[in-house]
């Protein structure tokens, strides 16, 4: 597969996708902690679709933005996903968004496009980077890993205030420099 990734830029910025993507749920990590670190199970549960809101934000913000950077990654080129980061409070370069069209998942997109956003933090001076995703995420967890992403943080309530019957984790990555 011949994977191209751009820069979002004026002449691209119809192809960034907007809305929320899905992927089937059939597992999640069941957490641990001792002394101030985190482990993980994975744990099967009854398959079923997550799919996550669709999300109202400015692509043009990311034109030739200094403390943002889209990127989408091309197949004969046509988008096959994309990778939003920025510059966070915490001075940690923040990955905003990744997605990957269902039909190119597990064929290097996904790490193609945070191997790109790792460099862009890296060039920037960033001491590292940083992503939050759920417990019930658990593709998206090993490509973090593999990437050598560390879990240093999770939290029970975030997504309670959305749906107060939910059980989903908040977990936050972080590749330190």
């Amino acid at each position: 597969m011949n994977i191209i990734i751009r820069e979002l830029d004026k002449d691209t910025v119809h192809q960034l996708k907007k809305e929320g993507s899905s992927f089937e749920v059939n597992s999640k990590l069941v957490l641990s902690a001792e002394k101030g670190r985190i482990s993980y199970t994975i744990m099967d549960v009854a398959p079923y679709m997550k799919k996550y809101w669709d999300e109202e934000f400015d692509s043009r913000s990311y034109i030739n933005n200094p403390d943002k950077i889209a990127l989408f990654a091309c197949l004969d080129d046509e988008p096959i996903g994309q990778i939003r980061v920025k510059k966070h409070w915490n001075g940690y370069a923040y990955i905003e968004d990744i997605a990957v069209d269902p039909k190119c998942r597990r064929q290097g997109v996904g790490r193609a496009l945070m191997e790109r956003a790792i460099n862009w933090a890296k060039i920037k001076g960033f001491p590292g980077v940083m992503l939050e995703t759920q417990d019930n995420n658990v593709a998206g967890c090993h490509l973090y890993a593999s990437c050598g992403f560390k879990l240093y943080g999770f939290d029970t309530y975030s997504y309670k205030g959305l749906d107060s019957s939910t059980d989903e984790i908040a977990l936050y990555w972080y590749l330190i420099f």
